[in-house]
């Protein structure tokens, strides 16, 4: 019984598609097929597979279209094959795995090539003694050549052997595991900030997402920023001085949308307590029940916060879950802030930056809108939540 295997596989018309066979039986014969176009030599046989009864187990090539005019062989034997002639049927044996080629023949690897190539990509490159972050297709055709698994072999067969496999060992993916078990507190926590995101509020209580959006710094440019002109998009002066930074802490009402921001020098309990005594100051005093979501730094938490919120009994704090500050809702405006705000960093200085963050909210308020997290949404972040925090 002979199992064919392609080693060397037609792309173009008149090149040659060869295989190798492998018998465990003296005398067998085996009549090859193709998928390329059906090719007979000049004498009008048909191309068949000679064995030779000197061995149990024996290898032998043949080519399955017109074949190359020559194509040598690794034991020194050398076998012409020509487009005519009788010896265009001369299948002689040789050992296929390591025949030669000529330089403008196709070629592919026997599989333990592609073998090696994906247990390399499947190991990280610091176990193999290289000192690299991660793998490329140069970086694993060069280890390849190193540890003598093929004498040559090009990045972009690597390329294609690793999207056969389907594996990109030059991407990476950002993951954390989890400090806190998804039990039932978890899931507690959670269902206390989807009651507050979703059902109605009664006309003496609001819920704010506070967090702290920190190191804003100014950068003054030693040149100024140019605008937009036809043709050319803003340019942006590279160099830049330092002036210092601002945290900003700011409140998002989730119900309306009103943003309420200050900037401090530092982040610590002090500045914390001055932005809830602000926030005390803004809020009318009709609004008996002020919730605040907040996550899980100290400085929400603090032994002086909690004296704090004993002499302002109208703040209720609700923390996020453990890694699950994506659900604090000023998190978007942030993003917000960032992408219309600080695309371009170029303020005067940091007194300039204080004012402009300002202007921003002052400009945010009076279009002010809140986030659509409704019953069903907030259900299936409910739904997604072990997954997006594991």
């Amino acid at each position: 019984m002979i199992v064919p295997i392609r080693l060397y596989q037609r792309f173009h018309q008149h090149e040659v598609e060869l295989w190798h066979g492998v018998a465990n039986l003296p005398w067998s014969s085996f009549s090859a097929q193709s998928n390329a176009a059906s090719w007979k030599p000049g004498n009008g046989a048909p191309l068949s597979w000679r064995v030779w009864p000197d061995a149990p187990t024996w290898s032998s090539c043949a080519p399955m279209a017109t074949p190359w005019r020559r194509w040598p062989g690794v034991l020194g034997w050398l076998h012409g094959w020509w487009p005519n002639g009788s010896n265009a049927t001369d299948n002689r044996a040789c050992e296929a795995w390591g025949t030669n080629r000529d330089r403008a023949a196709p070629r592919s690897f026997p599989p333990t090539v592609a073998l090696h190539v994906v247990k390399l990509a499947c190991e990280r490159p610091d176990t193999q003694g290289r000192s690299l972050s991660q793998w490329d297709s140069a970086e694993l055709a060069r280890e390849l050549i190193h540890t003598g698994v093929v004498d040559t072999i090009s990045p972009a067969t690597v390329c294609r052997i690793l999207h056969h496999h389907k594996l990109k060992p030059w991407r990476h993916h950002m993951w954390l595991t989890p400090k806190a078990p998804r039990d039932a507190t978890f899931y507690e926590r959670v269902e206390v900030l989807i009651d507050l995101y979703t059902r109605p509020l009664r006309t003496d209580e609001m819920v704010l997402s506070v967090d702290e959006k920190t190191s804003l710094q100014p950068r003054p440019r030693r040149h100024p920023t140019q605008p937009a002109q036809p043709g050319h998009p803003n340019r942006v002066e590279h160099a830049y001085r330092r002036d210092g930074a601002w945290n900003l802490f700011a409140a998002f009402d989730t119900r309306t949308g009103h943003v309420y921001g200050q900037c401090y020098s530092r982040k610590r309990q002090d500045e914390f307590m001055a932005f809830l005594t602000y926030l005390d100051a803004a809020i009318p005093h009709a609004i008996q029940t002020i919730h605040l979501v907040c996550d899980n730094v100290s400085v929400h938490h603090g032994k002086k916060v909690q004296t704090w919120l004993q002499a302002h009994p109208r703040f209720v704090f609700h923390f996020t879950p453990v890694h699950c500050s994506w659900m604090n809702q000023v998190e978007q405006w942030f993003s917000i802030l960032q992408r219309k705000r600080f695309r371009i960093v170029d303020f005067e200085s940091k007194a300039a930056l204080a004012v402009k963050i300002e202007q921003f909210i002052a400009e945010w308020n009076q279009r002010a809108h809140p986030f659509n997290w409704s019953t069903k949404s907030v259900a299936k972040i409910m739904a997604d939540t072990p997954a997006k925090t594991a």
